[in-house]
């Protein structure tokens, strides 16, 4: 395996050479909300803007062929990196939207859709099921309960166990589920769900599996394909790429099968007054003009992560998991909330301190330049499943450091000793 040169890829970072608070070095460890950029990346996204801007799958000039172009060949080198055909990417504004735009597909497959035609197999109705967990991050939550409401199905989901992981044996999967959506990886927990156990499960019963990818493509080689899932998101500005740029993979056949969500411009085939017929996916799924210069930049990211190498990637961030892991155990009074092994898990640390709120902790680990994520991390259920309003984490991408690791547990033991826990 190629050995990584943390010093001097992060040369290519520029905001990590920065200081804050009274020129403290910049400690950047909430990559899991918002991942730093390099240099390619934004470079990748200039030189498209200031050579080849143009409305994309529109006109015949020079410069809306180039952007054509440019934009058909991100997509891609993305798919690629997911192990899919580019045709099943459909490119959105985020993994929210995305999730939103299947769950609001399957809401229109639901209305004015007879039970002969492609789209009836996304109908849902009363008696009808959906399956996700006590994990999800509200954005691949609260998209199903208004599934739901709208549609008269009802939501179940897996519990959690004590130590972080999926509770299997609270299997609520019947034969009346018609989709399962999990996370891959917990962006809270670390967690790393048995996503092949859950495809089984599902596909037992014939359901539809929804997969949010956003903690485990940037971090570890992912496969779309050979997960099996129906459908996937993930977010450019989780995975060194801009925002306002995110993908949905669905498989071919049900991309092609499903109604859209957004109509307009460009998602169509032929349009009377009397009604319309759609393009063929992807470009059913992208109304209007799209976000060309993020998709530029996205590949970008996309081909400098492969460049690394996504197990060299993997296996740096497992190191400085097992660093926080092994320092913040080192320290009384601090509980991991989530896996306290390697064992299936991922960068993402979160922990409550003994007497201090976690704000708190974050604010002087703010003042010691540790730039870490507090509250409930849009993971509000889960969070009350541990009985905490609210926890610290530090969540690792390719860019940091043990050095950096070791400054997170001072800035730890700092906030108990300005609290007088410690």
């Amino acid at each position: 395996m190629t050995e990584l040169d943390v010093g001097k890829l992060r040369a290519d970072f520029p905001i990590l050479s920065r200081t804050v608070r009274e020129d403290r070095p910049l400690v950047y460890l909430d990559s899991g909300a918002t991942s730093q950029r390099p240099r390619q990346v934004m470079d990748a996204e200039r030189a498209f803007l200031e050579q080849h801007n143009a409305a994309v799958h529109r006109g015949a000039h020079q410069l809306a062929e180039e952007a054509t172009d440019a934009y058909e060949s991100a997509r891609a080198r993305i798919a690629g990196f997911v192990g899919a055909e580019p045709g099943e990417v459909v490119f959105v504004k985020n993994a929210t939207e995305g999730v939103n735009l299947v769950a609001y597909a399957m809401g229109n497959a639901s209305i004015g859709y007879g039970p002969d035609t492609p789209e009836a197999r996304f109908a849902l109705g009363p008696g009808d099921e959906i399956v996700v967990t006590e994990m999800e991050h509200h954005a691949n939550l609260v998209p199903w309960q208004e599934l739901c409401r709208r549609t008269g199905a009802t939501l179940r989901w897996f519990s959690v166990t004590e130590d972080g992981r999926l509770d299997l044996d609270s299997d609520p999967i019947t034969e009346r589920t018609k989709l399962v959506a999990f996370a891959h990886q917990s962006n809270v927990l670390g967690t790393v769900n048995p996503v092949a156990e859950l495809v089984g499960r599902a596909r037992a019963v014939g359901a539809l599996v929804v997969l949010d990818s956003c903690q485990s493509v940037p971090h570890a080689p992912v496969n779309l394909t050979e997960l099996g899932v129906d459908f996937a998101v993930f977010s450019g500005h989780k995975m060194l790429g801009p925002s306002g740029v995110g993908v949905l993979y669905g498989r071919e056949e049900l991309l092609a099968a499903m109604p859209p969500f957004l109509t307009g411009g460009s998602m169509i085939e032929l349009v009377r007054m009397e009604g319309s017929s759609y393009a063929p996916p992807p470009q059913r799924f992208e109304a209007g003009v799209p976000m060309t210069s993020q998709a530029v930049g996205l590949a970008a990211a996309v081909d400098y992560l492969s460049a690394i190498g996504m197990d060299v990637i993997a296996e740096h961030e497992r190191e400085l998991t097992a660093a926080a892991l092994a320092g913040l155990a080192q320290v009384d009074g601090v509980r991991i909330v989530g896996p306290t092994d390697l064992r299936e898990r991922g960068g993402a640390v979160s922990f409550v301190v003994d007497g201090v709120h976690a704000h708190d902790v974050g604010q002087v680990l703010d003042d010691q330049g540790v730039a870490v994520r507090v509250g409930h991390h849009c993971a509000w259920p889960l969070h009350r499943r541990f009985g905490v309003a609210a926890t610290v984490r530090a969540s690792f991408a390719v860019y940091n450091t043990v050095e950096e690791v070791d400054a997170l547990v001072r800035g730890v033991r700092a906030a108990q000793k300005f609290f007088g826990v410690a």
